[in-house]
């Protein structure tokens, strides 16, 4: 019945005083002691205290583990907006209020947020920092190498984004500028390897591989090592361009000196016309391509070679031009040689074979860059040594002149020779002056050589001290015949009253000295004037009274007309004048 009634579900919930009354009934019915009673109850306290002291437990671990995800949570939401550098980002709880799940769940969507503004951030300095570490691998020449860059969590500030990305702008500035500079060492390398005739794709990409044409210009590499090797490489071409260059101004040089030793034909030298277009060049100068390939230089080294050859055979011939070169200097500084003694050791030299064609050659341009140095050397003084000859043929045909009686007959072409004998006397006049001049410039030309200037074979000085004595002696013997004159005049008076006529002055009877130069053959077969030292006026040798001997007059045409065009056109009015003494 007791039973019955505890399962009734009409008496509600079973609950432990139900439950102790039920037991209560079961113990009575079956009769047990107190003291077991006592003891069956005791054992059911302490298993309900064990159950609720159980449950606490579970409670309070919960509740630890609980506060433990809630500081997780503060935590965590502290590191993010540390790291994220910004707290306006997301909504985040002034205080800590409600209970613990309360907490969690006011803190769940701020964490949740920073989450995801957190991945967008690491994804944008993933982003920033590939790219700064692939241009730095680029740079350094190992970018295969590189993984992917490691992102510091800790701080994902806006700042710190903003120092990567400057920092990558930076870097892709430099690429840009070295890919800039690759691709100028490409370019010149190009060019040089046009103009030396090379294969510019096996040069450039053994510089690196990324180099040629066909591939795209942001994949080639900008790395240090590429850069120095293409440096390198543009130094050794501009060197080899540099080479080139000399040698083939070399060969341009041998090939027309010898075109011009052996004259060959303008046709023949064309051939090589892009040898010699080249011969004055600088190397920035050259950019024609194939200009200094190796084929061409070779070419014009096998031409060299020949006309060395064929020079060879024809030496002698070469020889004796540059001799009658080196003559021609000589007359031409009136300088007396023996040429056919030089010629005579020319040809032992050659039938001798003990001699290089070449030394010879050599020793010949020796000779005659010798010739012209010394022809230079006396050009100031053979100018004023012209001056002065043509000034003595003047005085020489002033002296004619003046002892013409009919000079002022109007005869045709009488007033230019007046006009000209007005400026012979102004000439006459420098004599002195020049050759005063030209006695300093030659002692101080042989003071500084130690040796003696010589004029076709005599020596200057002793031509212009020879010059003064008989000066001075022309100049003795004109005052000798003015006093002749005078006493002939005195002496004459009456007759000449007598008949009405005045006898022309008396001439002297022998030999009137003209001081200057005459029309002689100089040295070396070609014609030159110099004083001469040993000629009277008639042409026969006769001596002086002091030993020197008289100089040869120059001649003078018939009606002294030889001024120029422009001369005869001035008129010309005066008197006859006094010849006068220089």
């Amino acid at each position: 019945m007791a039973v019955t009634d505890a399962e009734n579900p009409l008496l509600g919930e079973t609950t432990c005083g139900s439950l102790l009354q039920k037991l209560q009934e079961i113990w009575d019915e079956v009769g047990e002691s107190d003291e077991e009673r006592d003891k069956m109850l005791l054992q059911i306290e302490q298993e309900c205290l064990d159950v609720y002291k159980r449950k606490v437990e579970q409670a309070a671990k919960s509740r630890a583990q609980l506060l433990q995800v809630l500081s997780d949570a503060k935590l965590e939401l502290s590191t993010l907006v540390s790291a994220l550098g910004d707290k306006s980002l997301v909504d985040i709880p002034d205080k800590a209020s409600g209970t613990i799940k309360e907490q969690l769940a006011a803190i769940a969507p701020a964490l949740e947020q920073l989450w995801k503004q957190k991945e967008e951030r690491v994804k944008e300095f993933s982003d920033v920092q590939s790219q700064i570490q692939k241009i730095c691998g680029e740079i350094a020449g190992n970018a295969s190498e590189l993984g992917a860059p490691a992102v510091d969590e800790s701080d994902l500030s806006l700042k710190k984004l903003d120092e990567y990305q400057v920092k990558l702008q930076e870097l892709q500035k430099e690429k840009s500028d070295r890919l800039h500079k690759v691709l100028e060492f490409v370019s010149t390398v190009h060019d040089l390897c046009a103009v030396l005739g090379m294969d510019f794709f096996s040069t450039v990409t053994e510089v690196h591989p990324s180099l040629d044409d066909t591939t795209g210009v942001q994949s080639k590499s900008i790395s240090n090592d590429t850069l120095s090797r293409l440096a390198k490489t543009v130094s050794a071409l501009n060197e080899d361009k540099k080479q080139r260059l000399h040698k083939l101004q070399e060969l341009a040089t041998q090939l027309i000196d010898l075109w011009n030793l052996m004259d060959t034909p303008e046709e023949e030298r064309r051939l090589f016309d892009h040898v010699t277009c080249n011969i004055s060049a600088s190397v920035d100068e050259v950019t024609v391509p194939g200009s200094l390939a190796l084929d061409l230089i070779e070419q014009a080294e096998i031409e060299v070679e020949r006309l060395d050859q064929l020079k060879a055979s024809r030496m002698k011939e070469i020889a004796f031009k540059k001799q009658v070169e080196l003559e021609e200097i000589f007359a031409r500084v009136h300088i007396e040689i023996d040429p056919e003694a030089a010629r005579e050791k020319i040809m032992a030299l050659i039938d001798s074979g003990n001699v290089e064609p070449t030394e010879l050659l050599a020793d010949m341009d020796n000779q005659i860059a010798k010739a012209k140095e010394e022809a230079h050397s006396r050009k100031e003084i053979l100018d004023r040594v012209e001056k002065w000859m043509s000034t003595c043929e003047e005085e020489s045909w002033l002296e004619d002149y003046n002892r013409d009686e009919n000079r002022y007959n109007s005869s045709r072409g009488a007033h230019l020779n007046l006009k000209r004998a007005e400026k012979a006397r102004i000439l006459v006049n420098k004599i002195p002056g020049m050759v005063d001049t030209l006695v300093a410039k030659t002692r101080a030309w042989e003071e500084a050589r130690g040796i003696t200037f010589t004029y076709d074979g005599v020596p200057l000085l002793a031509m212009l001290d020879e010059y003064a004595v008989l000066r001075q002696e022309r100049e003795e013997e004109k005052r000798r015949l003015k006093d002749q004159k005078k006493f002939s005049e005195q002496q004459n008076t009456e007759p000449e009253a007598s008949f009405g006529s005045r006898p022309s002055p008396g001439r002297a009877s022998g030999t009137k000295k003209v001081v200057g130069p005459r029309a002689n053959g100089g040295s070396n077969g070609t014609p030159s004037r110099r004083l001469s030292l040993n000629a009277s006026q008639n042409g026969s040798r006769s001596g002086t009274k002091d030993g020197r001997r008289d100089s040869t007059k120059l001649a003078s045409p018939a009606n002294y007309v030889s001024i120029s065009k422009e001369d005869a056109a001035s008129h010309v009015s005066g008197t006859d004048p006094v010849p006068a003494s220089p």
